[in-house]
């Protein structure tokens, strides 16, 4: 469990709060503020439920079933079947750090008073992310609107005491045995409860911040290793200069020039080649275009961050109550701004890991590598050298461009029609996922490839920036040699790029890259 424990209450929380309670563990505690909205919400919602008129979600049936007004004797029973029959997921187990994500942002929306839960409600919520217990939740079952509603209702489930969990990353348990372990009671929910638990955007919304955190580092990353793809294909940095960039105001543009600048200052490879026995007039796409594809793709970061931001301040449920004590139905639970966001960023993932692999093949080509050995091999023809490896990056980047099919065009409709329009945002932040994933992979092996060639160049040096990266890469991984297993290498450059190791080293040259 992280040592930091996130205060939840009346102010927004932060993206590293979020990547602090899904990814590193921390506990979380409801703030003195939310306790007392929350209370101030429960009362309207014990009013409403005592009143002989209906109110939807309170004291009705949901959806294409909101019609019939339902007995007090059996509001208890209302919420139970709701969490159960909505808990209806399936296919394989969603990560932990998605599932606490989800939790956390459920949380955030019932602090803002404006959900109708009851205190105990919440407060068992925020138990479970303390105490590490997490709700087993299934890949499929959203379609994104009513929000996440499967997703959320097994994790609801677990709240009930039913369904199963896992404590820390352990093997999975009944919930009830968790929570009596914890020292914590589950709660039988209450009217509205149910509805308030599962009708938000918070799976979609975990996702997206947490690609935000990977696709930050990774676009840094991804300038990292086109720098040294440059300087060992003898390509040349003037086209990255301040002046050439200013033409073209685009943000994410100016800051990867910027960084590719820094990456290449003072590079002897780079030296050797900027006198008249130089012949070429100028560098491919993928050299020269680098910092146009990565800037816009960070431009696209920061439009997704700007929808995730407003999101984050966002209270979604349907009903909701207001500050002046009305419950309104509303349609604030539609995915579509996160879902258009989510399939912007697989779009740029996949052109960022395109562009990477054009490079990758560049190295490995005889006739385009500059006296680059055919692959890098040790004894090409005897040894094949990189050459499987840029296959891997091929197959990868086929993926990706499938995954950049936008899933948020596809509403298919449900609930009797009800529901005749949906945004299926979850899938497409799980699709996203696999993007980044991909991406990774896809710089790893640049990365592995571009250090390997930057090699093959002694006794000419790289520049100190790549070369510290070529030295950090180094205590892992071998330099040039005959042909030997390299799946273990990619997987082990992969985790380094995914952990941030080539991204330090060369920020401890240059300083923090933008």
């Amino acid at each position: 469990m992280g040592s930091e424990v996130v205060e939840v209450g009346a102010g927004e929380l932060t993206f590293g709060q979020v990547v602090e309670v899904a990814r590193n563990g921390a506990g979380v505690r409801l703030g003195d503020e939310a306790l007392a909205a929350i209370t101030r919400s429960r009362a309207r919602i014990d009013e409403l439920a005592r009143s002989p008129t209906p109110a939807y979600g309170v004291s009705t049936g949901f959806g294409a079933l909101a019609t019939r007004h339902i007995d007090p004797a059996l509001r208890a029973r209302l919420q139970r079947s709701l969490v159960r029959s909505h808990a209806a997921g399936s296919g394989a187990e969603v990560e932990d750090e998605v599932v606490r994500a989800m939790m956390l942002l459920r949380l955030r929306t019932l602090a803002t008073g404006h959900t109708g839960v009851r205190p105990a409600t919440a407060r068992l919520l925020a138990g479970l992310l303390s105490a590490g217990i997490t709700p087993v939740v299934r890949e499929y079952g959203s379609l994104g609107c009513s929000g996440d509603l499967a997703p959320l209702a097994h994790v609801a489930l677990a709240l009930m005491g039913e369904g199963t969990v896992r404590v820390r990353g352990g093997e999975p348990v009944p919930a009830d045995e968790a929570l009596k372990e914890a020292g914590l009671e589950p709660v039988e929910l209450a009217a509205k409860e149910g509805l308030a638990l599962i009708n938000g955007t918070d799976g979609m919304l975990g996702m997206l911040i947490l690609a935000l955190d990977d696709l930050t580092r990774l676009l840094r990353t991804a300038d990292v290793t086109a720098a040294m793809s440059v300087e060992a294909l003898l390509g040349t940095d003037r086209v990255f200069a301040p002046e050439l960039q200013a033409l073209r105001p685009h943000p994410g543009q100016a800051a990867s020039a910027a960084n590719l600048r820094a990456l290449l200052r003072d590079s002897a490879i780079m030296a050797s080649h900027r006198d008249d026995t130089c012949t070429r007039v100028q560098d491919a796409y993928s050299l020269r275009c680098a910092p146009q594809v990565a800037g816009a793709a960070r431009d696209t970061v920061a439009h997704a961050a700007a929808v995730a931001a407003r999101e984050l301040v966002s209270a979604i449920d349907n009903p909701v109550v207001l500050d002046d004590g009305s419950v309104e139905s509303n349609g604030n639970f539609h995915g579509a701004p996160v879902g258009y966001v989510l399939d912007f960023l697989a779009i740029a993932a996949a052109d960022v890991a395109s562009m990477a692999e054009r490079r990758t093949d560049r190295m490995l080509d005889v006739a385009r590598g500059h006296g680059l050995p055919a692959f890098l091999a040790d004894d090409p023809g005897v040894d094949s050298g990189h050459m499987i490896a840029q296959y891997t990056q091929a197959a990868i980047v086929s993926e990706l461009k499938r995954l950049a099919v936008p899933a948020s065009v596809d509403s298919i409709p449900s609930s009797a029609m009800q529901e005749d329009h949906v945004s299926m945002g979850w899938s497409a932040a799980r699709k996203l996922r696999r993007s980044v994933d991909g991406l990774t992979r896809v710089l790893a092996v640049e990365l592995l490839t571009a250090a390997r060639a930057l090699d093959l160049r002694h006794p000419l040096a790289p520049a100190p920036a790549t070369a510290a990266v070529v030295r950090a890469l180094r205590e892992e991984v071998p330099g040039p040699g005959p042909d030997r297993y390299l799946s273990p290498e990619i997987e082990e450059v992969t985790r380094m790029v995914a952990a941030g190791v080539p991204l330090a080293a060369a920020e401890s040259v240059t300083g923090p890259l933008a």
